[in-house]
């Protein structure tokens, strides 16, 4: 069988014409039917899914990272433990489904901090008061808006769900003045003591959700081993979570 020796000229050519076919074959097999709910597995697609970066992100209008300064941090009189990285899909709260995973295909990033904190006035060496889940998508075109209209619809057709055995009511209500738009969401549910006995009173504890332009954050107030939480500091949580996302914008 006879060989042929390509010139280098006709190597020169041919070569970059396989790699633009290798490219755009890579491309092609990207595509298709991907989850549009933020899962564990689809926040992996931006570097900033699992955890913040800190480095800055690359687009104003829709970016593609996001950086741990775009993240509150609690006053030291109320911070227990430092703030830190978690996974998106175990800081997101669920009711009656996963009506706070429904970012879609326009999410461009997500990432999550949990905050512990703990009342002004605690000793160091005492328990904490409780923690708050931070999560933070950021959107490409509509999508920040439409998350607030999927979610306000989702959670006005979950009056109640049952958690443990127990009936947990949802209440939400809009909050003016904070960021774009603001959504609170309380929870409350009959309190028990440590051995589950119900001690006639009530628990309650909130999610606080905002949007600043293209930007959601959604705060998860958890009181400390299924305490209540706490509305003053979920508030003011919440008010300077806006305020660090628009510094961050700008």
């Amino acid at each position: 069988m006879s060989r042929y020796v390509l010139s280098p000229t006709t190597r020169a050519l041919i070569l970059p014409l396989l790699g633009t076919v290798a490219l755009s074959t890579a491309c092609t097999a990207g595509e298709g039917g991907s989850d549009p709910t933020p899962s564990a597995a689809s926040t992996t697609t931006s570097a900033a899914a699992s955890s913040p970066t800190d480095q800055p992100s690359g687009s104003a209008s829709a970016p593609t990272t996001i950086p741990t300064s775009a993240f509150v941090e609690l006053p030291s009189e109320l911070r227990k433990s430092p703030r830190r990285p978690t996974r998106v899909a175990e800081a997101l709260p669920t009711l009656c489904g996963n009506e706070f995973g429904t970012g879609g295909r326009q999410v461009t990033a997500s990432a999550a901090m949990t905050l512990t904190y703990k009342e002004a006035d605690d000793a160091d060496s005492n328990t904490p008061q409780g923690m708050i889940h931070q999560t933070i998508f950021t959107f490409e075109g509509d999508g920040a808006s439409d998350y607030l209209r999927r979610l306000r619809a989702a959670v006005q057709a979950c009056p109640s769900y049952d958690q443990g055995g127990s009936k947990v009511t949802v209440e939400s209500k809009a909050v003016p003045g904070v960021g774009d738009e603001a959504l609170l969401v309380t929870r409350t549910w009959a309190a028990t003591n440590l051995n589950g006995e119900r001690t006639g009173g009530a628990g309650s504890a909130q999610i606080a959700v905002a949007r600043v332009d293209g930007v959601v954050t959604v705060l998860d107030d958890q009181g400390w081993e299924g305490s209540s939480g706490n509305p003053a500091t979920l508030d003011r949580t919440m008010r300077d979570g806006v305020r660090a996302i628009d510094a961050w914008q700008r």
